[in-house]
């Protein structure tokens, strides 16, 4: 599973896994307890494929953040924990990312990351890399195709 079916759901704890979608919201099971919830189409939701870090050149997708993550700790859980001291979370982030943006990359996303990484490494969901996937994908189809054009 990806990052296109995982949730951050405003106001609730963790993360969540988007079930079904139904007429007014959606229903999405909690990857903490596996509590089922339902989810109003007015509350604030992020799908986490859709997250972007901000760096000093460009906005990083989270799915390499977490690349960079699982590189450094070896394909375990972080070192640190979402719960220790900013300036420990700070330093954490420096070596995972040297060109975050400071000014806006706050120590309470710094925070959510962490958290998120660990969730999703307990649940064994540890492919991050299926966005570059897609795209080799893409790129062997059209080649495909245009091979099949030039028979």
């Amino acid at each position: 599973m990806g990052l296109e079916k995982i949730l951050s759901v405003a106001g609730k704890p963790g993360l969540y896994k988007l079930i079904t979608q139904t007429r007014t919201g959606f229903v999405a099971e909690s990857l903490l307890d596996g509590k089922k919830i339902s989810v109003g189409l007015r509350s604030n939701v992020s799908v986490l494929s859709e997250i972007a870090i901000y760096t000093l050149d460009e906005e990083l997708p989270l799915r390499e953040v977490f690349v960079k993550i699982q590189q450094k700790e070896d394909g375990k859980k972080t070192s640190i924990s979402h719960k220790d001291e900013k300036i420990k979370l700070e330093e954490y982030f420096f070596e995972v990312l040297p060109n975050y943006d400071e000014d806006r990359v706050y120590a309470s996303d710094i925070k959510k990351i962490i958290q998120w990484y660990n969730i999703l490494v307990d649940k064994g969901i540890t492919d991050f890399s299926k966005k570059e996937e897609d795209v080799v994908e893409a790129k062997e189809e059209a080649k495909s195709e245009i091979e099949a054009e030039d028979k």
